[in-house]
Order: C-alpha cells, then structure tokens, then sequence
C-alpha cells in the first residue's frame, strides 16, 4: 500500500496543479441550492475531470471500441461486474438482506465456473437478477443522510456519504489487492477504459441535450440516488427561476436516470471501488 500512495503523489500533484489553474463557468446563484453548496467547488472539480476526460480517457475509450470486438469487450465488461458480485455480498449482508446476499452468491459461483470466470452472465438467464450494493448504500439504508453533492477529482459525481463508502469498498474489491503495484495500476486503467467506453453513447446524449451539462449530471446522480434508498436522505434540488443563471431549470427531472453517465463512475468516468454501478462519470464529453 505504502508502494502505491506513494506512486500516486505525482498524479494528485497533477490533479492539484490543474484544479488551481483551472477556471470553470460559475453561476452567480451558485451555492444556494441546499443540495449543492459546494457548487463553486464542485464545478472547478467537474471542469477538471472534463478535460481530463476529454484529452485523455475518451480518446482512450473511442480507440478501445474500434480495437477491441464487441463480443469480446462483453466478455470484459461481464467479468469485471461479476468481480463486483463480492462487494454486493457484503454490503447486503450488512443490510440485513440474506436473500439478497445468497442471490450475489450464487450469481458469483454461477459465472465464476459456467460463466468462464464472468465472462458470460449465466445467472441471469437463469432468473438470478444482479443488485449491485456498495457501502453507500448500505449507509442510506441505515438512516445515514447524504449529506452535500460532492464531484470528486476523477471519481465524479458524489456526496459526503458516498465518498466515504468508496473506503469500504475498496477492501472488497478484488483488484485493490493486486501486486506488483506496476499490475495494480495497468488492471485499473484497463477497467476504467472498459467502464468508460460504454459510457460514450450516454455522455454524447448529455452533450447534446443539455445546457449546463453540470447540472443534469448532478440532477440525475440525486436522482439515481433517491431511486436506490427511497429518497429520504437526499431530497430533491428546488427548482430556481433565475433566467440569468445557466444553473436554473432541472433537464432531468423526468428522464430515466440510466440516461445520464455513470466518472468514469459507477467520472469524469469512474473507476474506482464503485465501477460496476458507478452514477454518472463527467461528460466530455
């Protein structure tokens, strides 16, 4: 672990350089919104991840998509959520849903041996339906609030809540336990390419439908949440009428929220603890 804080200092250096240097469009109402008063913040965050997005993971995405086979990008897609199977397990045990954590189980053993190591999804078919569970949840479902929106450097789109639960969650992923470090970090930038990558078609639709890209991002992450937990912890962005403000009008409200990305996430895209179910990566995009 020591090996690989240490591998990261020149990429937060990095990411710290460019968030200072960097300069977002700020509302003048920014702030005010009571789900989202680390707006300012939160919006130099995102224009960060978007152009780190837009010079460096898309590029990557798109050319991983003219090389890689669909079938074969399938394979890895399925693999990497069956690896996700083990976090489900936890964290639904710690919600106190045996059945739900019996049914993680066997779509893990399923797919691990007929599935060839997760590369087809056999349990599916079979009637065992995935639920991805991740300590955040987990939280929410023990009362804990979301507390504010919160856009994490790379991961994206978040809260005080579910930026603590990416802790947990990295024990129980699989490939935190990678060594050599060198392996650790070409495993993670291979997922976080793959996770992106299926992301491409759903990030052009928020550059086309959207004119303040931040805020249906942000709508459809609040949403997704409440539609997970029940919608007690985070309760919905008011609505604003300033005609002056970019940040008035909600684009989301009534959209489906698998329509929104999940930043890269579940990030820019997201690849950390959360991939299989991450809510929306920043957008390019």
């Amino acid at each position: 672990m020591n090996a690989r804080a240490i591998g990261l200092r020149p990429l937060c250096a990095c990411a710290f350089v460019a968030l200072v240097a960097g300069c977002a469009s700020v509302p003048p109402n920014a702030g005010k919104n009571p789900v989202d008063p680390f707006e300012r913040f939160n919006r130099q965050v995102y224009a960060f991840n978007d152009g780190f997005d837009r010079a460096i993971v898309k590029p990557a995405a798109t050319g991983y998509t003219k090389v890689i086979p669909k079938p074969a990008r399938s394979c890895f897609a399925n693999f990497f959520d069956n690896l996700f199977e083990l976090t489900s397990i936890a964290n639904s045990t710690l919600q106190g849903k045996p059945k739900a954590a019996g049914v993680s189980v066997g779509r893990f053993m399923m797919n691990s041996t007929v599935g060839f190591l997760g590369c087809f999804d056999v349990a599916t078919h079979v009637g065992l339906e995935r639920n991805k569970q991740y300590f955040a949840l987990t939280m929410g479902h023990w009362g804990i609030g979301a507390g504010p929106y919160l856009v994490l450097p790379f991961l994206g789109p978040s809260s005080v809540r579910d930026a603590i639960g990416e802790i947990p969650d990295y024990f129980t992923d699989p490939f935190s336990y990678i060594t050599p470090v060198k392996e650790y970090y070409l495993a993670y930038s291979f997922r976080f390419v793959d996770k992106r990558a299926q992301l491409l078609e759903a990030t052009s639709l928020v550059e086309e439908a959207a004119l303040d890209p931040y805020q249906f991002v942000r709508d459809a992450y609040l949403q997704r949440t409440r539609s997970r937990i029940g919608g007690d912890s985070v309760p919905p962005p008011p609505q604003e009428e300033d005609p002056d403000s970019p940040s008035t009008g909600t684009p989301m409200r009534d959209a489906p929220a698998e329509a929104a990305p999940t930043s890269s996430s579940e990030s820019g895209p997201s690849a950390g603890p959360r991939p299989a179910d991450a809510p929306a990566p920043q957008t390019t995009h």
